[in-house]
């Protein structure tokens, strides 16, 4: 019984680990590359008011680590949720969507 209950528990514990990883994602624009391996992204969603049924836009800006300086404004990006890097990061760039192509 004791091989049961040690196969049970490391069952629940492998299931618990990959249950705490999950981190925020989303897509928004570079809006400033100015620091040193940091970029602004500025994250738009759009929401529906429960009283009057119009949609309401909202944004957030977010600082987020760019390793190699390659984002630049105008790109389109995914970040991800990490631990504090400094005072105001807590997001990393995890790929890039969409350059910007200026016309």
């Amino acid at each position: 019984m004791s091989e049961t209950t040690q196969a049970a528990s490391a069952e629940k514990a492998q299931s618990e680990h990959s249950t705490t990883g999950h981190r925020r994602k989303m897509v928004g624009k570079v809006i400033r590359d100015k620091m040193d391996k940091t970029v602004t992204v500025e994250v738009v969603s759009s929401r529906r008011d429960p009283l009057y049924g119009k949609y309401v836009r909202t944004r957030a800006r977010f600082k987020a680590h760019d390793e190699k300086n390659e984002m630049k404004i105008g790109d389109q990006v995914e970040i991800q949720e990490h631990r504090p890097l400094s005072r105001d990061k807590r997001f990393i760039v995890t790929r890039l969507l969409k350059k910007f192509v200026e016309e």
